[in-house]
């Protein structure tokens, strides 16, 4: 990272799209944190709760007091959710939210079934539990894991099929990312449909993880939302959930698996004591604001407004540089792009490096365009790490379409450019930087 210079630069302040560093310049930031940052940088109405409540003095965490904001917040989501899932849980990371999930459901069949369902390219979280269920090129060392996770190909039905027959009556759940935001894939709705009839059919809990995808980001509130009547037994979300100050995250489930699994004396703490701070008021605070915000100021919306400049602008510039862009994918506003080129020697030199890297020449590619939009056009973008490492333009809700247009003008000048020298020129600077 600080090949970019990200790691030697100071920010000033952040406001919005926009990063304004000590050096005076203002970047616009096309990472969206991630997708922590739907709301962009300090939005003034996250700060103001956060204000609200600091100024208040409002009683932070005790488990044995009710918390008003924890209900609210549980109570918003019911609301504006499909179906029944009604019944939350909000812990502090998205990947505990996929572990409490999957806990659930392991105990929604009280430990009578042994083995879950992943997706080959799923990114679920980096602990023990989640990171065994992470279909990720990261993976490279063998960390212990929870017990029966068995792989399905994403996207394929058949896959998932053949997958629920070789251990039919001992599957508990089925992960699965809607749209991925990592390799940027995304389900079709008959494949969506179809997961869901086989695990109603073989009564396999259904966990939808739209932890990245979640608020709108790709153009409906949530992924799967943008499909009447589809439901999952259990929804992931963070992330920008958090309103890009609070560290929260939340797995809402079914109330029929709800009841099963922990409504009882003697089952009710299994879950909601699995954080210290559960509860949190001013987390929670701003979760609530968050979510307020998003649905009154159609994020949703907001990201269909910049994939009207960003699918014909993205479908532009690989028009114009057919030997570099070799695909463009995405929706709303999270989109990738596959560029290709560079010499083949860098694939020799990623399989005998001590990285052992295979999409060396792929991420050495990225890195060259994202230094240069960076360092002269004050451009921030980054690469996924997982699948085939494409360059992510993954913006915050709050940009606007004239963001977008100046950022399709500065990707059309870097690449005219020509990779060969840009890739010189970042492979000169990344040798210079060592020494």
């Amino acid at each position: 990272m600080t090949s970019f210079g990200f790691g030697r630069e100071l920010v000033d302040h952040a406001e919005g799209a926009y990063l304004h560093l000590k050096d005076g310049r203002r970047v616009l930031d096309l990472t969206g944190g991630v997708g922590v940052l739907n709301h962009g940088h300090n939005h003034p109405r996250i700060l103001a709760a956060r204000t609200r409540f600091q100024r208040d003095r409002r009683m932070e965490v005790h488990k044995t007091y009710f918390s008003p904001y924890l209900a609210a917040l549980g109570h918003n989501l019911a609301q504006i959710l499909p179906g029944d899932l009604n019944m939350s849980f909000f812990p502090n990371s998205g990947a505990e939210a996929v572990e409490g999930a999957v806990k659930m459901a392991y105990k929604y069949h009280r430990g009578r079934r042994n083995t879950i369902l992943r997706s080959d390219i799923g990114f679920h979280g980096k602990l023990l539990g989640s990171g065994g269920l992470t279909g990720s090129t990261q993976n490279r060392f063998d960390f212990p894991t929870i017990p029966g996770i068995v792989t399905f190909e994403y996207g394929n039905l058949d896959s998932v099929r053949a997958a629920v027959r070789a251990h039919r009556g001992d599957v508990y759940a089925l992960l699965i990312e809607p749209f991925s935001a990592s390799t940027m894939n995304w389900c079709s709705e008959e494949f969506l449909r179809g997961v869901r009839d086989i695990c109603t059919e073989e009564k396999i809990i259904l966990v939808f993880d739209e932890i990245y995808t979640g608020w709108g980001k790709t153009g409906s509130l949530f992924y799967f939302t943008r499909y009447p009547d589809l439901v999952p037994d259990v929804l992931t979300t963070s992330k920008s959930f958090g309103g890009g100050k609070s560290s929260i995250s939340a797995f809402i489930t079914r109330e029929p698996v709800f009841r099963r699994a922990y409504d009882n004396m003697s089952d009710a703490l299994m879950q909601s004591t699995s954080t210290t701070y559960y509860g949190f008021g001013e987390e929670t605070a701003t979760a609530i604001e968050a979510v307020n915000i998003a649905i009154e100021d159609d994020y949703a919306g907001r990201a269909r407004d910049l994939d009207r400049v960003l699918r014909p602008g993205l479908e532009r510039v690989q028009k114009s540089h057919p030997d570099y862009v070799e695909e463009v994918r995405g929706a709303g506003a999270l989109w990738g792009i596959f560029l290709s080129g560079g010499p083949k020697l860098l694939d020799l030199a990623g399989r005998f490096s001590p990285l052992k890297d295979p999409q060396l020449r792929t991420k050495l590619v990225a890195c060259s365009v994202i230094d240069t939009l960076y360092h002269e056009h004050d451009v921030y973008a980054y690469y996924t790490l997982n699948g085939r490492s494409p360059l992510v333009v993954g913006p915050p809700l709050v940009a606007e379409p004239a963001d977008m247009e100046r950022f399709l003008e500065a990707l059309d000048a870097t690449l005219a450019q020509g990779l060969p020298r840009l890739l010189t020129r970042f492979l000169k600077e990344k040798v210079s930087s060592l020494w």
